[in-house]
């Protein structure tokens, strides 16, 4: 029913994991293919894409849906349907990229308006940093970059608009952010025409779910316990939960069974505070979906 295109390079790996736990996981003959199948009736074909192609093939309807990132959005000025945000990116989940300004770590300026109007910027989105200084109203000679691009400066450009998550790889250039365009997640869009049949909405409004479901499942699980009566109260106090935790009462017993979803990186400390508060018969179970 569906044509899906997915991200190749720095988003690859965390796309594949998260449709992986999201029970879609990719077909492939080998990594290397461009092509491959995903076992769910509703997906059709599935094609591995540069993410700044994506969303100029979904627009134009050659793709039903596709995974790219916002900044390939904004940069292609494409008309499409945001259905979810993905919030992962290169290193992982719950991590978002920025497009930002840097200049040489000597450069007076110590913001984008304290550039000199007719300054050279190198970058891989010469549209969206054109929109920005336009906007400031501060003209200057952009240069599309197709690679390397922090090895431009200072001798070929003044500046460059380049992605970063930490800013490290940039500094290690000699390097400093001056300014923020763009704070950037993973989307995932659809083209107007697919997403105006009602079929196919449905179908891909079910994807959606599962996705974000998945993803909200990362770093989650599941804690059950016991505890009497009489340490109930202290047992809750020390339990965190996504909302409230479940207690149900346990036949025969004054004592209860008490369920909450926890951060997984607290547990190793929050199971020994719980034991100490009157808890019993602790589990830690994983969990592959959490929807809301």
């Amino acid at each position: 029913m569906l044509s899906l295109a997915l991200p190749k390079g720095s988003l690859e790996g965390p796309t594949l994991a998260l449709l992986e736990a999201a029970d879609l996981a990719l077909r492939r003959g080998s990594s290397r293919d461009y092509h491959g199948r995903i076992d769910d009736a509703r997906i059709e074909r599935v094609s591995l894409l540069r993410p700044q192609e994506i969303p100029l093939f979904v627009q134009d309807g050659f793709f039903d849906l596709g995974v790219t990132g916002r900044d390939w959005v904004v940069e292609t000025g494409v008309d499409v349907v945001e259905l979810a945000g993905l919030d992962y990116a290169r290193s992982g989940t719950g991590q978002r990229v920025r497009i930002v300004l840097a200049v040489a770590v000597d450069h007076p300026a110590a913001c984008a308006a304290e550039l000199a109007p007719g300054s050279r910027i190198s970058t891989e989105y010469p549209n969206l940093t054109q929109g920005f200084f336009q906007r400031l109203g501060r003209p200057m000679r952009v240069f599309p970059s197709y690679g390397a691009t922090e090895a431009k400066v200072p001798g070929i450009v003044d500046a460059i608009v380049d992605v970063t998550e930490t800013g490290s790889t940039l500094r290690a250039h000699g390097l400093r952010v001056i300014e923020t365009l763009l704070e950037s997640e993973v989307l995932l869009v659809a083209g107007r025409a697919a997403a105006a049949d009602p079929e196919r909405r449905t179908a891909m409004d079910d994807l959606a779910t599962i996705l974000t479901g998945a993803l909200r499942a990362q770093g989650r699980v599941l804690l059950k316990l016991n505890v009497g009566e009489s340490e109930l109260q202290t047992v809750l106090a020390a339990l965190p939960s996504m909302k409230a935790p479940t207690v149900s009462p346990l036949a025969g017993a004054l004592a209860y069974a008490v369920e909450s979803v926890v951060e997984k990186a607290q547990v190793n400390t929050l199971i020994p505070r719980l034991r100490a508060a009157g808890a019993t018969d602790l589990l830690e179970l994983p969990i592959r979906k959490i929807i809301p």
